[in-house]
């Protein structure tokens, strides 16, 4: 045992800890007193010396296929480091379970192979300490790779006590504590090491389709780049409101105009909106943008990027989602909006022309209206009821109506619509993109509009951005952009039916 002197947590600071907690119990009060009992002893409890050389996972890929015999050849000593999840006390032997940031793996101290202060101390470890292990691995009769310890030192004292299994951790409590949710549960690990990945795929697809990653403020003076109440804040300094952004996409278009013509990010958006399985109010997007192309060209694009994706991250491009299967493979079908309405969502063709049928037809399918409701807006919100959900293959849902789309594209052959596409899967959006208003003439006047409906109750309206007006007066080329939503990517190919189980400290309502 190393006695690891040094700083450590004193009496008074374990007693102060006692008082504070918020869930005292006789376990927690027997931890604190054994730390306390220990740091009186001289025995540093959050030591910063020990460095292991070896991981689990490496050496069960490594040596797990070797027999006793082979392991006993092998004399070199193997030094781990990570936290006890299992104690199994034998009197003249101990055996714990041993789990670094890849694996678990058994390790054994026996009476007779090390001195008896260690052993005992060994035997004083709780679960969920860290301690660092030295030793020779061997298999036991049954098979087990195993570390026969013959160092041992505490690397951090845990005082509170882990769960004894997964499932007594309630689904509300694992995301209040994901750093326990995350010591427990393995499938937790597993997808948040995925969502590395696949954040990772995306990223080289961009870059290796010649995309420049770029980033681009989270604070701005008028919020903007989509439909959405934003967060607001205060600059002590400038003396000014500021808003959290909702989208990056007026800033990343000004990089167009300023002769970057692919350019992508990926990173934080904030939208003051409810709690669901679906919407956090803080989230990961990627933006893109391409000059001299169409939504078309993006909806090619997107095709590749889901498939490479899914191929890299899971070896296919055939995803199993909550039961159902789903194939990425190109072409995705391609639906317009007014034809989704009637033809999956069964609304009458009234509803494509007239606004008073059209909200008649919501009211009856349960949808509720709002003054600012342009007919664009209710049949969106007609859409949300009778389409979305039955939209379960990839499927690009294009031509939506002008006045729900302020920084899209006029239609050249029916100047009501526009160049855009939302792209479904499983019954959400997975991706927003369109050909991009390079007009500043018209896109001040759709500002206007979007003020004009703010003014008139519609929180979610956009400001006017004189700034961006004036960027593409300087000449934005003819381009376009796509957002698409990280979260929920890593939810479908996680095969995870809530966005809390991909964002690792969602948002929560208050305990109390």
């Amino acid at each position: 045992m190393e006695t690891n002197a040094g700083p450590s947590l004193g009496a008074s600071s374990m007693v102060d800890l006692a008082e504070s907690s918020e869930e005292q119990s006789p376990v927690i009060e027997a931890r604190l007193q054994k730390a306390k009992s220990l740091a009186e002893n001289g025995l540093n409890l959050y030591p910063n010396s020990f460095r292991p050389q070896d991981r689990v996972g490496e050496l069960r890929k490594e040596l797990d296929g070797l027999t006793h015999e082979q392991l006993e050849n092998l004399t070199e000593p193997r030094v781990l480091a990570g936290r006890l999840m299992a104690k199994r006390d034998y009197g003249k032997s101990i055996f714990f379970d041993l789990k670094d940031a890849t694996e678990k793996i058994q390790i054994y101290a026996r009476k007779d192979k090390i001195n008896p202060e260690t052993f005992e101390f060994i035997r004083q470890l709780d679960i969920g300490d860290l301690v660092g292990v030295q030793g020779p691995l061997f298999k036991t009769k049954t098979g087990e790779l195993t570390l026969l310890i013959e160092r041992l030192e505490l690397v951090t004292k845990a005082l509170w006590p882990l769960p004894e299994k997964y499932h007594e951790m309630s689904v509300e409590l694992k995301f209040r504590r994901r750093y326990v949710d995350l010591i427990m549960n393995e499938e937790s690990r597993r997808i948040f090491r995925l969502r590395s990945q696949i954040v990772n795929s995306v990223r080289n697809f961009m870059i290796n389709e010649g995309f420049m990653e770029v980033e681009t403020p989270m604070m701005h003076v008028i919020p903007g780049g989509a439909t959405a109440k934003p967060f607001v804040t205060f600059h002590n300094s400038l003396n000014r409101q500021l808003y959290l952004r909702i989208a990056p996409e007026l800033y990343l278009k000004r990089l167009l105009v300023g002769g970057f013509e692919k350019v992508f990010e990926i990173n934080r958006c904030f939208r003051n909106e409810g709690l669901s399985v679906q919407h956090n109010p803080e989230f990961t997007m990627m933006e893109l943008y391409k000059c001299y192309a169409s939504f078309e060209d993006l909806m090619a694009l997107t095709e590749r990027l889901f498939g490479k994706v899914a191929l890299e991250v899971l070896g296919r491009d055939d995803v199993s989602y909550q039961g159902l299967e789903l194939s990425f493979k190109p072409p995705w079908l391609r639906v317009k909006f007014h034809q989704a309405l009637t033809q999956i969502g069964g609304a009458p063709e009234s509803v494509l022309t007239d606004r008073e049928k059209a909200l008649e037809f919501l009211l009856s399918v349960g949808g509720e209206k709002s003054a600012s409701d342009t007919l664009g807006k209710i049949q969106a919100k007609i859409f949300d009821i009778k389409v979305e959900p039955k939209l379960i293959n990839p499927t690009f849902v294009t031509h939506y109506p002008l006045d729900i789309s302020p920084l899209a594209r006029k239609n050249d052959l029916d100047p009501t619509l526009t160049d855009r596409f939302e792209l479904f899967i499983c019954g959400r959006e997975l991706a927003n993109a369109f050909s991009e208003l390079n007009d500043p003439l018209d896109q001040r006047r759709r500002f206007v509009n979007q003020v004009a409906e703010r003014e008139a109750g519609d929180e979610e309206g956009m400001y006017l951005d004189e700034d961006y007006v004036r960027a593409l007066m300087y000449g934005m080329p003819p381009a376009a952009g796509e957002g698409v939503g990280i979260d929920r990517l890593v939810m479908l190919l996680c095969d995870v039916a809530s966005i809390k189980d991909v964002i690792l400290f969602p948002h929560m309502r208050p305990e109390n």
